[in-house]
């Protein structure tokens, strides 16, 4: 029983950030869209959809930028402990603000792409990234880094403590190797692509 309610647990991890992400798009495109046609306005059948959608972004442009200034700033802070202090939301928010930061906020997450040697004899390496350098604060002595390695065609990964001498630091850009181990060693790095 214990196993289905981590399951059920995880899965609720996997799947509540992506979703909302997801809900949050489609609910402000279609608002958009809404107002356009109380507006009366229309392009034509098939433009009118991409109208909603460029409004959609263009709304959360603003809000990012009006988030950012000065102004409202201490106020996005006081609603967002609110949140914090809410027992189920606070789980939901947390999660799906940490995993949205690591992929498109300032402090991305995913910046330090590495190969992990996981065996000698045969030699086997697998790709990654290095999340913390320091474990001190969950009692972990020793050289030991925090490695995250994603899984192919998925959004979920693996996290594993990895001794610090059977890691190497990859001279590749952050995004080109995340979508070279995401799609399987399918496509092809850009090496011209600005690193992370």
């Amino acid at each position: 029983m214990n196993k289905l309610i981590r399951y059920l647990l995880q899965g609720i991890l996997f799947t509540v950030p992506v979703a909302i992400t997801f809900y949050v798009i489609v609910y402000i495109t279609k608002l958009v869209g809404g107002l356009v046609d109380a507006l009366g306005i229309s392009i034509h059948p098939m433009i009118d959809p991409l109208l909603g959608l460029i409004g959609g972004v263009a709304i959360l442009i603003i809000v990012g930028a009006v988030g950012s200034s000065i102004f409202f700033y201490p106020l996005f802070k006081r609603i967002e402990h609110l949140i914090e202090k809410t027992p189920f939301l606070k789980i939901v928010y947390t999660s799906v603000k940490d995993l949205l930061s690591a992929f498109v906020g300032q402090k991305k997450k995913f910046n330090k792409p590495v190969v992990v040697k996981v065996s000698e004899n045969p030699l086997m390496e697998k790709l990654g990234f290095i999340t913390q350098s320091s474990l001190k604060d969950l009692g972990i002595t020793g050289n030991k880094v925090a490695v995250y390695f994603p899984l192919s065609y998925s959004l979920s990964g693996d996290l594993f403590i990895v001794p610090e001498e059977n890691v190497k630091m990859v001279n590749v850009p952050s995004t080109e190797f995340m979508k070279f181990i995401i799609s399987g060693g399918v496509t092809e790095i850009d090496e011209h692509t600005e690193n992370n």
